[in-house]
C-alpha cells in the first residue's frame, strides 16, 4: 500500500465568490475566514448570529496537486477522507466521484480512472446544511432537542453544532480529519479485531483480520507483540491462540498500571510487504456486572473481574469549530482528567466520534470510555437510505475502536428512551417503532459482529431496554436534574441511591478573564444581552442567583458573583458524589454533567473553554480521590432552613465515612475537631490504625453536637496515612450566608514552586488567582483552620497573588 496525503496547499470560497483563501487541513468555513480576516471572532459577543447567515450559502473546496507516474500504474486508487462535514461533492479533474452526506463516516471513492500524471484538480463542494434541514423539515417535520435549529436531526451532523443548551447555532463546514490517496497492487489489511480470552492467569489473543486481495495471491501474515518492557516476540504466521503467559493487565486510573503492548501485523505477498497494521491494546476484561440483588440490579463495570465505581464526567466536543482540536488539546484535556483522579469518560452522543488520539491518550491515562453513538435528544425517520447511512456509520467507528483497552461499552443514544417512552418529541406513532428498531435490533446486532467482546447498552439512561422504566433509580443507569432543572436543594441526592448516575449537574459562570475572551466592559452584568447570548439553557443566569440566594450573602460585584457560582457548583457535585460514594456497593457510579465546553459560556462544565479550572474541577480531584474521608453532616440544609419557622431547631450531628476505590485494604488514622469560628478547639478526637477494606465504604458511629451554636461552629476532619494528610474538609451547620465568618486574614507567600497560606481565624473555600486566572495548582477552592497551609504550582505565573474566601462574599 501506498498513500499520498492531500492535507496542504487547498483553497476555500463561497459559490457566490471570487476570492479564495489558503488553507491547510483540518479546516472550517468559520475557521479559515476567521483566520484570514475576513470575519470577527465567531464567539465574540452575539457573533454567532451576525454570522449564522454565511451557512445558508455553499462552498467549494479544491486542491491542485501532482501525481507521479509509478503511483498511477496501481492497480487500484481510492482517494480518503476521514471527515468530511457534511453535504459534499466531490469532483476530480472535472469528473464526478462521489457525494457523502454524514460527517461520522469514513468516505472511500475509486479515483483509478479519473486521475492522471502531473497537476491534478480536485474539488469538494459543500451543500448549505441549514437550507438542507429546513428543506426536509418543511417536507415532514421532526422533533428534538428545544434550543436546536428545526430539521437537525435529518442530518448527520453533531447535532450540538445546531444550538444546545450549552452550544451556539453554529452548523459549520468543513474538513476536519485527513484526506489521502490510496494505492495497492496486490493486498491490503482492511481491519484487524484483536480478542482476548483470559484463563488460569494467561492471556490468549485470537486476530480476525479482513484483508482486501487486488489479485489471485496467497497472502501471509507475521505477527510481532511488544510487551511493556520493551520485548518483541515474534509470533510468525499464527493468528490464534497466541498466548501471552505472564500478562501485565491494563487497569483503570486508581486500580493499577496502564500496561499497553504494541501489536503488529505485517501482511506479504510473495516476500514483499504489502501492508502493516499497527495498534496497542491492553490487557484486561472490561464489561458491566448487572445481577439481581436486594435492592434491584447492580450495574457497575467489571475490569479484571472486579466491580469498580465510575468515577468522571461527560464529555462534549472540545470545540464548536473542530478543526482546532488537535491531539495536544485532547491529551492536556485528558490529562487533567487523570490529575482529578477520574476514571471513567462518557463521550456524549450529540457531538462527534472523536479522534483515534482520543481513545489512544484514555488507553494511556487509565480513563474508561463509556461511549454513545452519536444519536441524542432527537427522533429519527427510519428510511431504507437512512438506514444503510447510520448501518455503515456505526460500522466503521466500531471496527475503528474496538481494540482500545479504554473502550469499556457502547450505548445507543442519550435520553431517547426515556423521552420518547414519556411521547417526548414524538410527531408520528413509526417514530416509537423506530426506536425500538434502531437501538434494540440494528444496532445491538452491529455490536455483536463487529465488536462482540463490548458491552452493548440501548441508551442512557435506561434500565435495559424496551421502555421498562428506564430511568428507573433501581436498574441501569439514571439522569438525575432534579436537583438544577427541578430547583430541588443539593440534599435532595441523599434521598437517592441510584446504581450508576450517568449525567447530573449544576451550573456556574467560567472565569473572569474568560468571559473577557468574549464580553467587553459594558457586557459585565450577568442579566447583560452577552451575557445572555452566552448562557444557552434559558432562565439558568436567574436559577443560578436563586440558589445563590439560598446559599451565601449578596455578591455585591461581578467578579464576587463569579466566585460565589463556582463554589455553588462545586458543592452541589461534592454533596452527590460524596454521598453516592459513601453507598458504594449498591451505587457504582457518579459521572457529572460536564466536563469541558466547546465555546466560551455558561455551563455546567468543570474546565471552561480556555482551559480554566473551575472550582469543580479542585472539588473533583478531592471528592474522586481512590481513598477519600467524606462527613455525613445533619444542620439546616437537611433539617430546616426557615429561620423563622416557630419550630425552628437545629439537631447538628456529623457522621464520618471512608471510601477505598483501591485494590488494596489501606491502614490511616482521622482528626476531627468541633471548633469556633476564632479557631478555638471546643472538641477534638484522633482515631488511629483504622483499617479500611479494598472496594469499600466505611462508616463512623455518628456524633451528635446538640449544644452549639450553629452560626459560631464548624466541624474539620482530615485523614492521614504515612504521617501525610491524604484528605480534609470541614462542614458548618447553618447556611453559609448565616454563619459567623470572621476575617481570616489570608496572606501568601513564594517559596521556589510552592504557595504558603497562612489564615488567622477559618477560611472556608479559599480561592488562589494569579493576573491571568490561569493557575493550575495541588489544590483550591480548600477549607482550612488558622495556620499554614502548602499549594504547589502546576503551571501559571505567581505573580500578583489574590486571595480570598466565603468572608469576602458581601
Amino acid at each position: 500500500m501506498k498513500k499520498q496525503f492531500l492535507n496542504d496547499n487547498w483553497k476555500i470560497r463561497a459559490t457566490d465568490e471570487t476570492d479564495k483563501i489558503a488553507i491547510s487541513l483540518p479546516n472550517s468555513v468559520y475557521q479559515a475566514y476567521f483566520e484570514a480576516g475576513k470575519i470577527d471572532n465567531p464567539f465574540f459577543r452575539d457573533n454567532e448570529d451576525l454570522l449564522l447567515p454565511m451557512m445558508d450559502k455553499d462552498y467549494v473546496f479544491n486542491l491542485d496537486f501532482n501525481i507521479d507516474e509509478s503511483f498511477i500504474k496501481s492497480k487500484s486508487i481510492d482517494i480518503v477522507f476521514e471527515g468530511l462535514d457534511t453535504l459534499a461533492t466531490i469532483t476530480l479533474n472535472g469528473i464526478k466521484i462521489g457525494k457523502a452526506n454524514n460527517m461520522h463516516r469514513t468516505w472511500r471513492f475509486d479515483v483509478k480512472s479519473a486521475l492522471r500524471i502531473g497537476i491534478n484538480s480536485i474539488e469538494v463542494l459543500f451543500n448549505s446544511p441549514t437550507q438542507y434541514i429546513k428543506q426536509e423539515y418543511e417536507k415532514l417535520p421532526i422533533s428534538g432537542a428545544p434550543e436546536t435549529m428545526l430539521g437537525f436531526p435529518y442530518l448527520r451532523k453533531a447535532h450540538c453544532m445546531f444550538g444546545w443548551d450549552w452550544g451556539p447555532h453554529m452548523p459549520d463546514i468543513g474538513i476536519f480529519r485527513d484526506v489521502y490517496l490510496e494505492a495497492n497492487d496486490l493486498a491490503k489489511i482492511d481491519n484487524v479485531y484483536i480478542r482476548q480470552v483470559h484463563k488460569n492467569g494467561r492471556v490468549t489473543l485470537n486476530l480476525e483480520i479482513e484483508e482486501v486481495l487486488f489479485s489471485d495471491c496467497n497472502v501471509e501474515y507475521l505477527i510481532n507483540i511488544t510487551t511493556p518492557t520493551g520485548e518483541t516476540i515474534n509470533y510468525g504466521n499464527f493468528l490464534n491462540n497466541i498466548e501471552i503467559i505472564t500478562p501485565k493487565l491494563w487497569w483503570p486510573n486508581g486500580l493499577g498500571e496502564q500496561h499497553l503492548y504494541k501489536v503488529e501485523v505485517v501482511q506479504k505477498v510473495n516476500n514483499i510487504e504489502t501492508d502493516k497494521y499497527i495498534c496497542k491494546i491492553g490487557l484486561r476484561q472490561l464489561t458491566m456486572h448487572i445481577e439481581k440483588d436486594e435492592w434491584g440490579e447492580s450495574f457497575a463495570h467489571q475490569i479484571n473481574g472486579i466491580d469498580c465505581f465510575a468515577m468522571g464526567a461527560d464529555y462534549i466536543p472540545e470545540d464548536n469549530i473542530i478543526g482546532r482540536v488537535t491531539y495536544e488539546t485532547t491529551y492536556k484535556l485528558l490529562q487533567q482528567c487523570k490529575v482529578a483522579n477520574f476514571n471513567t469518560i462518557r463521550v456524549w452522543g450529540g457531538g462527534y466520534y472523536p479522534n483515534d488520539y482520543f481513545f489512544e491518550i484514555c488507553d494511556e491515562l487509565g480513563l474508561m470510555v463509556w461511549q454513545d453513538f452519536m444519536f441524542a435528544c432527537a427522533v429519527y425517520e427510519l428510511s431504507y437510505e437512512f438506514e444503510q447511512n447510520i448501518t455503515q456509520e456505526l460500522i466503521d467507528n466500531i471496527k475503528r475502536i474496538r481494540n482500545h483497552a479504554s473502550l469499556a461499552l457502547w450505548c445507543g443514544n442519550n435520553e431517547m428512551e426515556m423521552f420518547v417512552d414519556r411521547g417526548v418529541w414524538l410527531d408520528r406513532p413509526s417514530q416509537k417503532s423506530d426506536y425500538v428498531k434502531m437501538y434494540e435490533y440494528i444496532f445491538p446486532k452491529l455490536v455483536k459482529k463487529y465488536s462482540p467482546d463490548t458491552f452493548y447498552w440501548p441508551a442512557s439512561p435506561s434500565s435495559g431496554g424496551a421502555f421498562d422504566d428506564p430511568n428507573g433509580p433501581n436498574r441501569g443507569d439514571v439522569h438525575y436534574w432534579d436537583v438544577w432543572h427541578g430547583n430541588e436543594p443539593f440534599t435532595k441526592y441523599r434521598e437517592f441511591k441510584f446504581r450508576y448516575l450517568s449525567e447530573f449537574g449544576f451550573q456556574s459562570f467560567p472565569s473572569v478573564k474568560t468571559i473577557e475572551t468574549f464580553a467587553l466592559e459594558e457586557d459585565k452584568n450577568v442579566f447583560s444581552y452577552v451575557m445572555e447570548k452566552h448562557q444557552r439553557s434559558a432562565v439558568a443566569n436567574g436559577k443560578i442567583i436563586n440558589y445563590l440566594y439560598q446559599t451565601y450573602l449578596y455578591p455585591t460585584s461581578f467578579e464576587l458573583i463569579i466566585y460565589a457560582s463556582q463554589l455553588l457548583q462545586a458543592d452541589a457535585i461534592k454533596y452527590g458524589v460524596e454521598h453516592f460514594r459513601r453507598n458504594r456497593g449498591r451505587c457504582m457510579g457518579a459521572v457529572y454533567w460536564q466536563l469541558n465546553d466547546c465555546w466560551p459560556v455558561t455551563s455546567w462544565a468543570s474546565i471552561d473553554y480556555c482551559g480554566r479550572w473551575k472550582a469543580l474541577h479542585y472539588f473533583a480531584k478531592r471528592f474522586f480521590a481512590p481513598l477519600m474521608l467524606s462527613c455525613e453532616e445533619e444542620g439546616m440544609l437537611t433539617q430546616n432552613v426557615n429561620i423563622n419557622d416557630a419550630a425552628f431547631n437545629i439537631k447538628p450531628a456529623v457522621k464520618l465515612n471512608i471510601a477505598n476505590e483501591t485494590q488494596h485494604t489501606q491502614v490511616v488514622g482521622i482528626k476531627w475537631s468541633l471548633r469556633k469560628n476564632d479557631n478555638t478547639i471546643i472538641k477534638e478526637g484522633t482515631i488511629d490504625k483504622i483499617e479500611v477494606e479494598a472496594l469499600s465504604s466505611l462508616w463512623f458511629e455518628q456524633m451528635n453536637f446538640d449544644d452549639i451554636n450553629i452560626r459560631e461552629t464548624y466541624f474539620t476532619y482530615s485523614m492521614y496515612q504515612y504521617g501525610e494528610c491524604i484528605s480534609e474538609s470541614s462542614v458548618i451547620f447553618t447556611l453559609p450566608k448565616f454563619f459567623k465568618f470572621l476575617n481570616p486574614e489570608l496572606e501568601a507567600r513564594i517559596d521556589g514552586d510552592e504557595i504558603i497560606i497562612t489564615a488567622k481565624k477559618y477560611a472556608k473555600s479559599v480561592e488562589i488567582l494569579n493576573t491571568n486566572e490561569d493557575f493550575i495548582l495541588s489544590d483550591n477552592y480548600f477549607d482550612m483552620n488558622a495556620g499554614e497551609k502548602r499549594v504547589k504550582i502546576i503551571s501559571g505565573s505567581d505573580r500578583d497573588i489574590k486571595l480570598r474566601s466565603i468572608y469576602n462574599i458581601k
